[in-house]
């Protein structure tokens, strides 16, 4: 197989997952503490191929990085809707243990857990945060009150430059490898939510683009496969 054939169909594929990804980050512009995710793509030529025959140059997609940059805040009026400042996030229990997030959007589970929209404990710097009956705030620094006296104090870590984070839902990361550390002194802010730092300007100009790039190569390959391989068959078959 020629290698115009590996480039065209490769490169149609890092666009149909880069289609997923801006369809992924359209949907979510309205989800609290939602991150958009990018992602370059890369050469990998395939080295098995010898001299004899055709370079074979795949197009791959590079690794997925989520975009930090911080939503605006809107206030909400709520008592559990907390935004976090600054590049810290709220950590959470699950399952398949600690994990991450920047959605704020709270609630107190029927055993009296402050959690997550999921169920999820919200984690505390000495663990899960227990509320009793009555109004609940949340302090500047943190601090989770209930009538008055202190439930807890949220537990907001932060990550380095380099660190992998990876989505595993629309409201929450893991980090691979890299260990979190925690914020000594977090400033959130009660009764607001960080919004989506989703552009839809930009993500529906890229849409366009990939849709755009993808047509040209599907029109390309059909070049390939209808009209040159064709003409070669008819040619050589004439001789």
């Amino acid at each position: 197989m020629a290698g115009g054939y590996y480039a065209a169909l490769s490169g149609m594929r890092t666009r149909l997952e880069m289609l997923d990804r801006l369809a992924s980050d359209i949907a979510n512009a309205q989800t609290a503490g939602y991150k958009s995710e990018r992602a370059a793509t890369n050469e990998a030529t395939r080295q098995k191929f010898g001299a004899e025959l055709q370079s074979a140059i795949d197009v791959v997609s590079g690794k997925a990085q989520l975009d930090l940059r911080a939503g605006v805040q809107a206030p909400t009026g709520r008592n559990l809707d907390v935004a976090v400042g600054g590049n810290g996030f709220f950590e959470i229990e699950t399952a398949a243990g600690p994990r991450y997030t920047r959605n704020g959007r709270f609630t107190r589970r029927e055993d009296g857990v402050l959690a997550t929209a999921d169920g999820e404990a919200v984690m505390g710097t000495s663990g899960p945060i227990t509320l009793g009956s009555g109004v609940v705030e949340v302090d500047a620094d943190g601090t989770v009150r209930h009538n008055g006296a202190t439930a807890g104090v949220l537990k907001v870590v932060e990550f380095d430059k380099g660190a992998v984070l990876v989505r595993e839902t629309a409201l929450r990361v893991r980090n691979d490898g890299t260990p979190a550390t925690e914020v000594e002194r977090p400033v959130v802010r009660a009764g607001a939510l960080e919004q989506s730092n989703v552009s839809i300007v930009d993500r529906l100009a890229e849409l366009t683009t990939a849709s755009r790039t993808f047509e040209a190569l599907q029109r390309s390959l059909s070049v390939l496969m209808n009209d040159v391989d064709s003409r070669a068959i008819t040619e050589l078959g004439r001789r």
